[in-house]
């Protein structure tokens, strides 16, 4: 983005071009939550209209996941190369004939094929557009008021989806494929008038690209999670469940290796030398990793063993979706005083908390009584923590690497996402499965989902944790405050 778009925002005032810029590049990260929600809203629907088991229905969010998380670093290399205007319309109109053409879908292949393509899509425009917004505003009160809003406009998506979805799926869940489409078509016609071209990197060639590596991540991940799916079945100490296990381990050693001898790698290892920053990715694993697995029981929860409709499950989630879009907006004054690590960790303990109360739901849980305290903790805890992993994750970063610091928090979410959910699933088929309960009663589907949740009790408690260890490393060690306080304080998380 040109200087002087930057210098136009050394002050929190923002001039009207600079807000249309941000709607703009907002409404690209709103359509994203906002598909990601309503599909979750409509997956019994689908399964039920395609005969697709839950551990088969799960590949119709990880499939998008996958695609979203295994290719992020490449599209985040493409921004800082090709051009963030360019890469954000490309991946948009790519997004659109997706979705679409999953609309029309008749078969659980050719579904899951398009929600991969859709996932693609969104690695190339969620790293544009947040290294839009980080490269247009100046570092510090008005990034962090302009990255709290495309927080909170991101939150919005996902609350609205729910209710968008939960309306659509009544109607027919192939609406959720096909609202996105004139949503996206209007993003596309508006973005050329208020987003200035940025020239593409000098001499832009193939090897920049570093497909090897991006290619050996996104099998890494496919293979990752496929294991973790399929081990309930197969056994997980089975030799093919060790053997996945142990080439996913290789292929991750080899893209360490392919990083370290490319001379230009999809991930410069050296920028992971930030504690903080490393924190950061962290966080935002088990920000995403712990909340797709207990977003994916309450659907089936409440649509499958309580027999809810889709518009009575996404207003039963719709509080914690209000509270973010509502907190997030107020959230740069709390980053501007105390940082990122307080805000994150607070939030992660909120979200563990939250899981810990459903643990306790049963097959006739009142709403008020025993669900609405948990999504009031969760959208405190998205609250606290998305805004400021999203800061955290980019600050410290020049304006040349904003692209690979936005496709690595973003991989990192995506990432934990898909871990989180595989794991949960299997989860749930062994506890169901193990139940002492008669299969298919709603006993044995309870154990199953408390087993699952249990799985996001502890991605959060591990990610509080990690978040807050610098903050314990300062109780264990008093004598070396006034250093962990230079290295901690300077709100970088």
């Amino acid at each position: 983005m040109q200087q002087d778009a930057a210098q136009a925002t050394e002050s929190v005032n923002f001039e009207a071009r600079h807000w249309w810029l941000l709607a703009l590049v907002c409404g690209v990260l709103f359509l994203d939550g906002l598909d990601v929600s309503m599909v979750g809203v409509a997956l019994p629907s689908i399964g039920s209209e395609l005969g697709m088991e839950p551990s088969s229905l799960q590949w119709v969010v990880s499939a998008y996941i996958l695609g979203y998380g295994g290719l992020l670093l490449l599209g985040g290399r493409a921004a800082d190369l090709l051009g963030r205007r360019r890469v954000l319309l490309g991946g948009l109109a790519v997004f659109l004939v997706a979705s679409f053409i999953g609309g029309l879908a008749n078969d659980g292949s050719t579904l899951i094929a398009t929600r991969f393509i859709k996932g693609a899509a969104a690695a190339f425009t969620a790293p544009a557009g947040l290294s839009i917004v980080t490269s247009s505003f100046a570092e510090g009160p008005a990034r962090n008021k302009a990255l709290s809003i495309y927080a909170a406009v991101g939150a919005s998506g996902w609350s609205l989806g729910l209710v968008f979805g939960g309306a659509l799926t009544e109607l027919g869940w192939r609406y959720t494929f096909f609202l996105p489409v004139p949503i996206a078509l209007a993003i596309l016609l508006l973005v050329p008038r208020y987003l200035a071209k940025d020239d593409p990197a000098e001499k832009v060639t193939r090897k920049q690209f570093d497909f090897a590596g991006t290619g050996t991540l996104a099998v890494a991940m496919l293979g990752l999670v496929y294991t973790i799916v399929e081990a309930p079945d197969v056994g997980w100490g089975s030799a093919q469940t060790l053997l996945a296990f142990a080439g996913v381990a290789l292929l991750l050693s080899a893209f360490v290796l392919i990083e370290q001898r490319s001379a230009e790698p999809l991930i410069r290892l050296g920028i992971l030398r930030s504690a903080a920053l490393r924190r950061a990715n962290y966080g935002a694993m088990a920000l995403l990793g712990s909340w797709f697995g207990f977003q994916f029981i309450g659907t089936l929860y409440m649509q499958n063993l309580r027999g809810w409709s889709p518009i009575e499950m996404a207003l039963a989630f719709l509080p914690a979706g209000l509270i973010v879009a509502y907190g997030s907006t107020r959230m740069p004054a709390l980053v501007n005083r105390v940082g990122t690590t307080l805000p994150i960790g607070a939030g992660l303990i909120s979200l563990a908390l939250a899981y810990t109360l459903f643990l306790n739901i049963g097959a006739d849980s009142g709403y008020f009584s025993a669900m609405l305290p948990t999504f009031i903790l969760s959208g405190i805890g998205f609250t606290l923590a998305f805004g400021p992993l999203t800061v955290a994750a980019t600050s410290g970063v020049g304006n040349d690497e904003q692209g690979l610091a936005s496709g690595l928090v973003y991989t990192s979410f995506q990432l934990g996402g898909a871990v989180g959910l595989a794991v949960a699933t299997a989860v749930i088929d062994a506890g169901t499965a193990g139940s002492g309960a008669a299969p298919g009663s709603s006993a044995a589907l309870l154990d199953g989902f408390q087993s699952g949740i249990i799985v996001s009790v502890v991605i959060a408690a591990i990610g509080v944790a990690v978040t807050l260890s610098p903050l314990f490393r300062r109780l264990l060690n008093p004598g070396r405050v006034a250093v962990a306080t230079g290295s901690e304080g300077d709100g970088s998380g």
